[in-house]
Protein backbone atom coordinates (compact mmCIF):
# COMPACT_ATOMS: atom_id res chain seq x y z
CA UNK A 1 0.00 0.00 0.00
CA UNK A 2 1.41 3.37 -1.33
CA UNK A 3 0.11 7.01 0.44
CA UNK A 4 1.35 9.76 0.07
CA UNK A 5 -0.11 12.77 2.08
CA UNK A 6 0.62 16.45 0.45
CA UNK A 7 0.40 19.36 3.40
CA UNK A 8 -0.56 21.47 0.72
CA UNK A 9 -3.16 19.90 -0.59
CA UNK A 10 -7.06 22.04 -0.44
CA UNK A 11 -7.97 18.04 0.88
CA UNK A 12 -7.76 17.77 4.51
CA UNK A 13 -5.20 14.85 5.64
CA UNK A 14 -7.84 11.88 6.99
CA UNK A 15 -9.82 12.90 3.21
CA UNK A 16 -6.57 12.15 1.57
CA UNK A 17 -6.31 8.84 3.12
CA UNK A 18 -9.62 7.97 2.71
CA UNK A 19 -9.54 8.73 -1.02
CA UNK A 20 -6.42 6.71 -1.48
CA UNK A 21 -7.13 4.00 -0.02
CA UNK A 22 -10.61 4.16 -1.84
CA UNK A 23 -8.95 4.59 -4.74
CA UNK A 24 -6.67 1.27 -4.07
CA UNK A 25 -8.97 -0.78 -3.27
CA UNK A 26 -11.97 0.24 -6.14
CA UNK A 27 -8.81 -0.32 -8.76
CA UNK A 28 -7.65 -3.70 -7.40
CA UNK A 29 -4.22 -2.29 -6.04
CA UNK A 30 -5.19 -3.68 -2.26
CA UNK A 31 -7.37 -6.67 -3.08
CA UNK A 32 -10.31 -8.06 -1.18
CA UNK A 33 -8.56 -9.30 1.50
CA UNK A 34 -5.86 -7.20 2.12
CA UNK A 35 -4.59 -6.41 5.72
CA UNK A 36 -4.61 -2.46 6.43
CA UNK A 37 -1.40 -1.60 8.74
CA UNK A 38 -3.07 -0.59 12.55
CA UNK A 39 -4.28 2.98 12.54
CA UNK A 40 -1.52 3.51 15.00
CA UNK A 41 1.19 2.45 12.34
CA UNK A 42 -0.11 3.63 9.42
CA UNK A 43 -0.67 7.34 11.27
CA UNK A 44 3.26 7.23 12.26
CA UNK A 45 4.06 5.69 8.96
CA UNK A 46 2.80 9.12 7.30
CA UNK A 47 3.25 11.49 10.11
CA UNK A 48 -0.23 12.35 11.06
CA UNK A 49 -2.27 12.18 14.12
CA UNK A 50 -3.59 8.66 15.19
CA UNK A 51 -7.05 10.60 14.98
CA UNK A 52 -6.63 11.50 11.67
CA UNK A 53 -6.08 7.79 10.16
CA UNK A 54 -9.14 6.68 12.46
CA UNK A 55 -11.33 9.03 11.30
CA UNK A 56 -10.38 7.63 7.71
CA UNK A 57 -10.68 4.13 8.39
CA UNK A 58 -14.22 4.85 10.29
CA UNK A 59 -15.27 6.86 6.93
CA UNK A 60 -14.14 3.72 5.21
CA UNK A 61 -15.84 1.20 6.61
CA UNK A 62 -19.08 3.54 6.88
CA UNK A 63 -18.61 3.24 2.96
CA UNK A 64 -18.34 -0.63 3.27
CA UNK A 65 -14.66 -0.20 1.56
CA UNK A 66 -13.20 -1.84 4.48
CA UNK A 67 -14.29 -3.57 7.25
CA UNK A 68 -13.17 -4.24 11.06
CA UNK A 69 -12.81 -7.91 12.50
CA UNK A 70 -11.74 -6.52 16.37
CA UNK A 71 -8.36 -7.84 17.20
CA UNK A 72 -7.67 -9.83 13.84
CA UNK A 73 -7.31 -6.42 12.05
CA UNK A 74 -8.71 -4.00 9.38
CA UNK A 75 -9.06 -5.87 5.80
CA UNK A 76 -10.56 -4.45 2.36
CA UNK A 77 -14.21 -5.70 2.00
CA UNK A 78 -15.65 -6.87 -0.97
CA UNK A 79 -16.13 -3.26 -1.59
CA UNK A 80 -17.85 -2.91 -5.14
CA UNK A 81 -20.82 -4.62 -4.74
CA UNK A 82 -21.63 -2.45 -0.84
CA UNK A 83 -20.66 0.76 -2.43
CA UNK A 84 -22.85 -0.15 -5.42
CA UNK A 85 -25.69 -1.02 -2.97
CA UNK A 86 -25.29 1.90 -1.13
CA UNK A 87 -25.24 4.30 -3.71
CA UNK A 88 -28.68 2.66 -5.42
CA UNK A 89 -30.34 3.28 -2.24
CA UNK A 90 -29.12 6.59 -1.95
CA UNK A 91 -30.29 7.42 -5.25
CA UNK A 92 -33.75 6.02 -4.95
CA UNK A 93 -34.46 7.69 -1.43
CA UNK A 94 -33.01 10.93 -4.02
CA UNK A 95 -35.48 10.01 -6.52
CA UNK A 96 -38.53 9.54 -3.66
CA UNK A 97 -37.87 12.87 -2.28
CA UNK A 98 -37.09 15.01 -5.56
CA UNK A 99 -40.56 13.85 -6.66
CA UNK A 100 -42.31 14.43 -3.25
CA UNK A 101 -40.68 17.73 -3.64
CA UNK A 102 -42.66 18.41 -7.40
CA UNK A 103 -39.30 18.43 -9.44
CA UNK A 104 -39.08 17.52 -13.02
CA UNK A 105 -37.16 14.65 -13.74
CA UNK A 106 -34.80 17.20 -15.43
CA UNK A 107 -34.55 19.13 -12.42
CA UNK A 108 -33.75 16.51 -10.29
CA UNK A 109 -30.87 14.90 -13.12
CA UNK A 110 -29.43 18.61 -12.85
CA UNK A 111 -28.94 18.94 -9.04
CA UNK A 112 -27.52 15.55 -9.14
CA UNK A 113 -25.01 16.77 -11.77
CA UNK A 114 -24.10 19.64 -10.06
CA UNK A 115 -23.83 17.77 -7.12
CA UNK A 116 -21.46 14.91 -8.72
CA UNK A 117 -19.15 17.71 -10.26
CA UNK A 118 -19.06 19.75 -7.24
CA UNK A 119 -17.88 16.08 -5.00
CA UNK A 120 -15.51 15.20 -7.95
CA UNK A 121 -13.54 17.92 -8.07
CA UNK A 122 -12.52 17.65 -4.73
Amino acid sequence: MSLKIHIDDSAAPFEQVRAQISEQARSGALPVGYRLPTVRGLAESLGLAVNTVAKAYRALEGDGVIETRGRNGTFVAAAGSAAERQAAAAAQGYAERAKRLGLTEDEALGAVRDALRAAYRE
